[in-house]
């Protein structure tokens, strides 16, 4: 709604400012922090009066009993300060912006049934497995049929490192699209397993995406950089802004020892964010890269489990995902969370590299 200012620049030039994007991305990302900050304690308060606490299971770390009951859920208020920002500063005719949101909230309210049922029913591991990825797969397809049909879009990929090589899949973009963003909500979720894991590596995905999305939207820079140019891009990096303001916010209060969790609604939504917005701007394969913490995750637990089937019971890691991996080699928790940020800073770095080596 701000972004309406603009068109009284010509009575009042101060107002000329909302006119870019840059500015629009920085006041968004500060006013989903602001919110964050002023009103996650209100919320933490409501969560532990409603008994919203955080279900530990049995057969996870004994390091993590003592968190048993600390408040979850607060992905409701991250979501809450991503689109309160979102609509404040972006422009709200893009059509783009309307889908990010539209994946990140349909993923959240998926990830909220999920723990309401874990929180209310004693023992329950929540929505089922088959369930929950039915209606994922539900929310990505519509994101990759809108996105094949819209006549900006093709079924090209983008390939970090090659730049002038870009297959096309055709019609198989649209499965391909429902593996990244699937894929990348999950993976955030399975990261999400110890105080401000998750959130830190979420800020920094959502910068380099920042980045991503402007240069994607800017027809002379993407050209000298030799990647896909798409129309309206740049509005999303506005919609980045707002995901990293509001996860810095929750990263306030979910450091060591965390006061709340962000819990599925938060996780699996901010996966699906990164997964949408890679494939809105045709950087489907750097996810792999700036989020390269949350793959491994999901590797660790994909080769866990596929090992321990055919081995016959045998392990690769002492537990899965494998930041436990390293919890059970004794190494406290602030520090496994702190590396984890060192090599998530070192992967948007490689891929902020990529815009250059080809």
């Amino acid at each position: 709604m701000l972004y309406l200012l603009y068109s009284l620049h010509s009575h009042f030039s101060a107002l000329n400012v909302f006119r870019y994007i840059t500015f629009r991305t920085i006041g968004c990302a500060v006013t989903a922090f602001l919110i964050m900050f002023f009103f996650a304690p209100l919320f933490i308060r409501l969560l532990q009066k409603m008994q919203i606490g955080q279900v530990i299971r049995e057969d996870g770390p004994q390091t993590h009993f003592s968190k048993k009951g600390v408040p979850t859920m607060g992905g409701v208020l991250i979501l809450g300060a991503m689109t309160i920002s979102s609509l404040l500063w972006a422009n709200l005719g893009s059509g783009l912006v309307w889908l990010v949101l539209g994946a990140t909230l349909f993923f959240g309210l998926i990830g909220s049934i999920d723990d309401l049922k874990k929180v209310r029913k004693q023992n329950s591991r929540g929505l089922s497995a088959r369930g929950k990825m039915l209606l994922q797969i539900i929310g990505a397809m519509t994101v990759g049929v809108y996105l094949y049909l819209h006549p900006v879009y093709d079924g090209n990929l983008s390939i970090p490192f090659f730049k002038g090589i870009r297959p096309d899949l055709g019609w198989w973009y649209i499965p391909f699209a429902i593996l990244v963003i699937v894929g990348a909500s999950n993976a955030v979720n399975l990261t999400d397993g110890l105080d401000g894991l998750a959130a830190g590596p979420l800020v920094i995905s959502g910068s380099v995406y920042v980045i991503f999305s402007y240069v994607a939207g800017h027809a002379i820079v993407a050209d000298y950089l030799q990647i896909p140019f798409v129309p309206g891009a740049g509005e999303v990096a506005v919609v980045c802004g707002a995901m990293v303001g509001a996860c810095l916010g929750f990263l306030w209060f979910n450091a060591y020892p965390a006061q709340v969790f962000m819990g599925d609604v938060g996780s699996l939504a901010l996966g699906s964010t990164l997964g949408t917005v890679s494939i809105i701007i045709k950087q489907e394969f750097l996810l792999a890269i700036v989020g390269g913490i949350f793959v491994m995750e999901a590797l660790s637990v994909i080769l866990q489990v596929g090992y321990y089937k055919i081995s016959g019971g045998k392990r690769i890691f002492l537990m899965a995902p494998f930041h436990h991996h390293f919890e059970k080699k004794g190494w406290v928790e602030p520090k496994v969370v702190v590396r984890f940020w060192i090599v998530s800073i070192i992967l948007g770095l490689l891929a902020l590299a990529t815009l250059k080596l080809r």
